[in-house]
């Protein structure tokens, strides 16, 4: 069997996500057969990928694992992430096990009802894993001393336990009282876990490591815990899982460099997938704005309406705000993935299937000659398609790779041009498809980015080559935690697996 680490936290947030990924990384990249796995995920962000039981059917699993199967140089499973919880609104959320979307269930209700059949499903992916794999980097979910949960803490204590694990604990001192969140959690935490912990590590510091020195010394004279690390405030522009990382209601933030353009996004209440706009922000000259429909398209030099985990009400929403109005008279390139691309049509029939209202059809902005119906079938599956450059992606040209997970279908009411074969609609200035990590291509990126620049009349910068974020976030690790005292270097590796 595998040995198994979990990178547990004392809070969300403290950058879980991050450090599995590059040990992940590290150990790949030195020849040991590893793989991420978080038991239960609560992420609007997902991926579609093959279904462990039934590899030629897809599945859903949260974005982190997916990325962390990359990291690892191998392919991401539903076996990565086999509980996802997507949450819809008003205390809901969408279940999904090993992939497949189960039923919507509020959280008293999965608690009571759904927790059981979804710690077997856990229990039972781990094992899969375990047997393929020699080391699985297990991420928890935010804090792993929550004492009114630890009887279902199915990602931090349930895992701990099935797996096996040692257990790494993070926490970040950009949040303040880092050795009081460090020693409270190790006191709060179930005596068997406590017993598991291996080190700590503090994260996201900023300034010189020397100032902590007196601290880390008290702490470990008083846990027994040493911690094996101090990792700088440093983002390795890994896509991002939950909406914690995007500015709140009312507020605007940038991501990436608005020095020349400038890349407008609706910040939607029900938000999903926005790690699609990532390779945008990443690209020089290039920010992505997210802010209120309100002031958003102030300055704006193209738009992206993103998905949504419910289209009907993010869009009644929008209609409230005046941004349809003002989207009709913007005059650069508009693109909507997924639900953006269903807002962007004539209409939505058949709307209360997703909406929270009882409305049978809903109008959209008009700015595409397509129509939406919804049922409550889901599709979720990997695609692979020819790209036929039109509209805002003119000169696009090739083989593009994504996934689509959505509801509904979306038809042609007028003469509009395809992208894809049967798939989405242009116009000179709107595109829209349901084609999730779109901009991941780069045929299509540079596309709209020239583009996006051309109605700026602005002259894009050269690209540089620089390291992935999988290389940075193992870096990262490499650089600044003890991993032979933490037990994952390549030659304790070998010894243990």
């Amino acid at each position: 069997m595998a040995r198994t680490l979990l990178i547990a936290g004392t809070a969300s947030h403290v950058g879980k996500s991050t450090v599995a990924a590059g040990l992940c990384r590290h150990l790949a990249d030195r020849g040991v057969a590893v793989a991420p796995f978080k038991a239960q995920n609560m992420s609007n962000n997902a991926r579609a990928v093959p279904r462990a039981t039934e590899p030629t059917e897809a599945g859903e699993i949260g974005v982190s694992q997916y990325v962390q199967a990359r990291a690892a140089r191998t392919e991401a499973t539903t076996d990565m992430n086999p509980v996802l919880l997507k949450p819809r609104g008003d205390g809901e959320s969408q279940l999904i096990i090993d992939g497949e979307a189960v039923e919507n269930v509020g959280a008293g209700e999965y608690y009571e009802a759904g927790w059981e059949r979804a710690r077997e499903a856990a229990r039972k992916a781990y094992s899969r894993l375990a047997a393929e794999y020699d080391v699985i980097i297990a991420e928890g979910a935010g804090s792993i001393a929550e004492i009114n949960l630890a009887d279902r803490d199915l990602a931090n204590v349930e895992t701990a336990r099935f797996a096996d694990a040692d257990v790494f604990l993070l926490v970040d001192i950009e949040r303040g009282g880092a050795f009081a969140s460090l020693y409270g959690t190790l006191e709060l935490m179930p005596e068997d876990l406590r017993d598991r912990v291996v080190g700590a590590a503090i994260t996201k510091f900023r300034g010189d490591p020397s100032l902590l020195e007196s601290g880390i010394v008290e702490i470990e004279e008083r846990t027994g815990v040493p911690i094996l690390g101090v990792l700088p405030y440093d983002d390795p522009g890994l896509p991002q899982e939950d909406s914690v990382s995007l500015p709140a209601a009312g507020e605007t933030a940038l991501y990436g460099d608005s020095s020349e353009v400038r890349i407008a996004v609706p910040r939607l209440s029900r938000i999903s997938n926005f790690t699609d706009l990532e390779p945008l922000a990443r690209e020089p000259g290039v920010g992505v704005a997210y802010g209120p429909p309100e002031t958003v398209l102030e300055g704006a030099d193209a738009v992206v309406l993103p998905g949504t985990k419910n289209t009907v009400d993010d869009l009644l929403e929008l209609r409230t705000s005046g941004f349809g109005e003002r989207l009709r008279t913007f005059s650069g390139p508009i693109v909507g993935l997924c639900g953006g691309y269903q807002m962007l049509g004539e209409r939505i029939t058949n709307a209360a299937v997703e909406g929270t209202g009882d409305e049978a059809t809903v109008e959209g902005f008009g700015l595409l000659p397509v129509e939406t119906h919804f049922s409550r079938e889901k599709r979720v599956e990997r695609v692979e398609r020819e790209i036929r450059g039109v509209g805002p992606l003119a000169g696009a040209l090739g083989r593009v790779t994504g996934y689509e997970i959505h509801m509904g279908e979306t038809a042609l009411t007028g003469p509009a041009d395809r992208p894809f074969r049967d798939e989405g609609a242009a116009t000179e200035q709107v595109f829209g498809t349901y084609l999730h990590g779109l901009f991941e291509n780069r045929v299509a990126r540079e596309a709209f980015l020239d583009r996006v620049f051309e109605y700026a009349g602005r002259m894009r910068p050269e690209s540089h080559a620089e390291p992935s974020p999988y290389e940075r976030a193992g870096a990262l690790v490499a650089d600044h935690l003890a991993l032979d005292a933490l037990g994952v270097s390549h030659e304790n590796m070998s010894e243990r697996v």
